[in-house]
């Protein structure tokens, strides 16, 4: 490499030999701590090589490699912020109970739906339809009794009439 074809690398590594060790001190003395203030220093002449050639000429060397690590630690700790949230919502999440139910809980929602299913059957195909109408379809007494030609007073019987054929099949109170 001759310095005529490649400026910008023997800028770049002359600026980087004159200046690492004080920007490290400096960063070491701001953030107590070896690893981060390398790992911020290097960031620093990472993003002075990713400007290239629209790098100014820099007559405070100094002054410019503060100001870009100043900007890269308020990079660093709006990060950080972020992922102190994100890591206290997952902690949050992980307190709360499972959001799938256990086999056995499964198993407990099958038999009981097997139950209702069974005292359904039992009812007469009116109750029946009026127990389906009003909790799967959502309908009105209003309405099921015009589709079903009879009172809205006979929906509700139908409806207290199945609710209880289910509570005696699940053997808790379902009303």
């Amino acid at each position: 490499m001759t310095s005529a074809r490649y400026p910008l690398q023997q800028n770049m590594a002359s600026l980087y030999g004159e200046h690492h060790a004080w920007l490290l001190g400096w960063l070491r003395k701001r953030l107590g701590c070896g690893h981060h203030a390398a790992d911020v220093a290097q960031d620093t002449f990472l993003r002075l090589i990713t400007v290239g050639d629209k790098l100014p000429q820099l007559d405070e060397p100094r002054a410019f490699l503060t100001t870009t690590a100043k900007r890269l630690l308020v990079d660093r700790g709006r990060r950080q912020a972020v992922e102190q949230a994100y890591l206290a919502e997952l902690g949050l999440l992980a307190e709360q109970p499972p959001c799938f139910p256990s086999p056995e809980e499964v198993l407990q929602a099958v038999q009981s739906l097997e139950r209702i299913a069974y005292a359904l059957e039992q009812l007469s195909a009116r109750a029946r339809d009026a127990f389906l109408m009003h909790f799967l379809d959502g309908e009105p007494h209003a309405v099921i009794a015009q589709r079903l030609g009879v009172s809205t007073r006979m929906v509700h019987k139908y409806l207290v009439q199945a609710l209880l054929g289910c509570d005696e099949a699940v053997g808790q109170s379902c009303l």
